[in-house]
């Protein structure tokens, strides 16, 4: 928008609600000019409703392992996605209605791998709880750094999560015994005979079997694209304890049979798709497993199959076409599929398996894990497998941040302004349907948060809760936010990968964490894959070159601080600190609700980029209107005028930019020096009904009413708001 004209320039797109032009037309410019295109205010629709929001919200982000600190993609694709949103929740609906939850995975083959690794290297001497400790710890801080807002981080099995956590593994395992949900199925499991040790997860190595998978990484029993398969599956398997390829023996657990719940996932995912509110990779993702059971035969064996074709279950055979290199064989069930596959292997017959619902493990023989309930009195001594647990790991901390609140017991928290919390328990925030669960995971966990949660709650909801002794309703499905995979200079980074990732403490040795928080929700990685090129990793990069992280923060280094230090620096010299009060300009307070309204819809939809766009796009204009009228206001009526309009659109951008730049936008309230605390001076409680934020007049004092001005604190030459870091300063 253009502030202070006749025309609107909007270079965000706005959905149908607005009948607004996409980004795609509109010509948007390199450098980000303000003439984008125009829509006559006549065009503007006047009807336009703010979005609602629940009444409470549950943020969740993901949980890295607890086997290394964290990289790059950690924050960029999840942490800070999440935290943008969390803060605008808090600004929104009140800080004492939402939890920002999160901790370490404690468990798990990829901790038990490294933590062997570390041992025999010499390079760690104390246990593998100490191991994980240490990893958290790390964690913990790089979080901060980055100015990571969790209300609770802690550890599946750390501190006062641990038992919380048992607890809760022990009522969703009987609720789902409870309820027939539960099966005991003998399967193979990998054995290493020359290290005698049955090997989970990381400890075998070997190709993924499903059909078109390009994961560089495939281990017992999913890859590294998140495909899960039976272990018996994996292709050349080979053991990491002994070098060698391992053996199948007999082993048994719990499974839940998610092939029971294909009509419940078949009409939920027809919801989501209709609803509007899931990004379309979520759908797409849960519904490519819906597929029946399909065996992918190299067309090599094209000539081989008739003689085969007898041998094998009832299935149908679909021709290939010029561009498969497969042909396929559909089964009517799993078991029948699975049938043929050993007949494929006797035969010598290369194949491959497809995407369908296959039971979902629960249990393992890994020493370091979540203790599983003894539910038949089996001798079998049990611990959970890392994934479900990690399901359930979201309520766990939230049961653990409320009880820990309750009685007076100490949390790690990465959130200084936590608010009092009284009288609420974790049904208020999952079982109410007036309250709403927001899980921001990355595109490889959407088999496990959309295929095996959603049924996985659903079984759980035989009863009215999972904890009988206070029931208040069903558990709810979750909203997932899933954002595509953020590359590495246009490559799938992985620490266990050839490229290597940069870690996110790292990146600080060059940045700021505002503008790399700037330049990660910038890329819109809920639309598609996004490529990150920081130029001082990037070898191939010229003195010329531009960066685009520091291109993507110039709005808050450049453009917001510039505006920022106008109004303050003009106030100390011209009106002696006193920043002027009174009535603004009629225009800019419709504009403001244009740009509120569109922001809100944004976030409503998690569509963050767009809302950051929205953002960036008011900063540039209102630093605008104060550079285009600066010198002509040459009068004090006028400069007086000017300063309270600039004064407002500062107000604004710091709504917009609160949960983008926490902590250039908490400066700048701090030199405002206002009689009122920093929650309440974000609050969207200040914005009215038509959307308009008000002004500075609910947060000074009557005297300061009376006599229309507010004495701001005073502002040190050369101080920047929104930082740059100290390596971009000429040397």
């Amino acid at each position: 928008m253009i502030i202070g004209s006749n025309t609107v320039s909007v270079c965000h797109i706005i959905e149908p609600e607005l009948n607004l032009l996409s980004t795609e037309d509109s010509g948007i410019c390199n450098n980000h000019c303000v003439c984008l295109f125009m829509l006559e205010e006549s065009d503007m629709p006047n009807n336009y409703n703010r979005p609602s929001f629940p009444d409470r919200a549950v943020v969740t982000a993901g949980m890295p392992y607890g086997n290394k600190g964290l990289h790059f993609g950690h924050i960029g694709g999840v942490f800070v996605p999440a935290d943008i949103f969390a803060r605008f929740l808090r600004d929104r609906i009140g800080a004492a209605n939402v939890l920002f939850i999160s901790g370490t995975d404690c468990y798990g083959s990829p901790i038990d791998e490294g933590y062997r690794k570390m041992l025999e290297a010499g390079e760690f001497s104390g246990s593998i709880h100490d191991y994980v400790e240490m990893n958290h710890q790390a964690q913990y801080k790089s979080l901060a750094a980055y100015d990571i807002s969790l209300d609770i981080y802690e550890g599946s099995g750390l501190g006062s999560a641990r038992s919380y956590h048992q607890r809760l593994t022990n009522e969703v395992f009987q609720r789902l015994y409870d309820h027939g949900h539960l099966r005991w199925l003998s399967t193979a499991q990998f054995f290493d005979e020359e290290k005698q040790s049955f090997l989970n997860g990381r400890q075998v190595e070997g190709k993924c079997p499903w059909e078109g998978c390009r994961s560089e990484q495939a281990y017992a029993d999913e890859c590294s694209l998140g495909h899960s398969y039976q272990p018996e599956e994996l292709i050349d398997p080979i053991s990491t304890l002994s070098g060698k390829p391992p053996v199948m023996r007999q082993v048994s657990n719990w499974y839940l049979d998610l092939a029971s719940f294909k009509t419940l996932l078949e009409n939920y995912i027809a919801s989501l798709s209709q609803s509007g509110t899931t990004r379309k990779v979520v759908t797409d993702t849960m519904a490519e497993f819906l597929l029946p059971p399909i065996i992918y035969v190299r067309n090599d064996h094209l000539n081989e199959y008739p003689s085969l074709a007898g041998f094998l279950p009832s299935h149908i055979m679909h021709e290939p076409n010029d561009k498969n290199t497969s042909f396929e064989l559909e089964f009517d069930n799993l078991e029948e599929r699975d049938l043929a596959c050993q007949i494929l292997d006797k035969a010598a017959i290369r194949y491959r398996t497809g995407k369908t619902l296959v039971p979902f493990r629960l249990t393992g023989n890994i020493a370091w894990g979540v203790a599983a309930p003894d539910l038949e009195g089996r001798e079998d001594k049990l611990t959970v497998w890392c994934w479900p647990e990690s399901l359930w790991a979201p309520i766990s901390f939230c049961q653990t941040y409320l009880g820990c609140l309750f009685d007076g017991v100490s949390i790690t928290s990465l959130n200084p302004e936590r608010p009092a919390i009284k009288g609420q328990v974790w049904q208020d925030y999952w079982c109410n349907p007036k309250s709403q669960v927001y899980q921001f995971i990355g595109q490889d966990n959407i088999y496990f948060y959309g295929v095996a949660q959603t049924p996985l709650i659903a079984g759980l909801n035989g009863c009215d809760t999972v904890d009988p002794s206070t029931q208040t309703g069903d558990l709810q499905q979750t909203q997932l936010v899933a954002n595509y995979h953020l590359l590495y200079f246009g490559r799938k980074a992985s620490s266990s990968g050839a490229l290597r990732p940069p870690m996110a403490d790292e990146l600080l040795d060059y940045y700021t964490a505002e503008q790399l928080r700037a330049h990660f929700v910038a890329l819109g990685l809920s639309l598609k894959q996004a490529s990150f090129r920081p130029k001082p990793l990037n070898p191939d990069a010229g003195p010329k070159d531009s960066d685009p992280v520091l291109k993507d923060g110039q709005v808050l280094t450049n453009i917001l601080n510039r505006l920022a230090r106008s109004c303050f620096y003009t106030v100390q010299t011209e009106l002696a600190g006193q920043m002027p009060l009174g009535d603004v300009s009629i225009e800019l307070t419709g504009q403001a609700a244009e740009a509120v309204l569109a922001y809100e819809l944004a976030m409503a939809r998690q569509e963050l980029h767009i809302a950051n766009q929205i953002a960036s796009d008011y900063v540039r204009v209102a630093n605008k209107y104060w550079s285009d009228r600066a010198k002509a206001a040459d009068n004090p009526a006028t400069r007086r005028q000017l300063l309270t309009d600039c004064f407002y659109l500062l107000r604004v951008c710091l709504l917009l930019m609160h949960s983008i730049a926490p902590a250039g936008c908490r400066m700048v309230f701090q030199y405002l020096e206002l009689p009122t605390s920093e929650a309440d001076f974000f609050s969207w409680n200040h914005i009215d009904d038509e959307g308009v934020p008000s002004g500075f007049e609910p947060f000074v004092s009557p005297d300061d009413i009376t006599r229309q001005s507010h004495g701001l604190k005073e502002l040190p030459p050369r101080t920047d708001f929104f930082k740059r870091h100290p390596s971009q300063f000429p040397q």
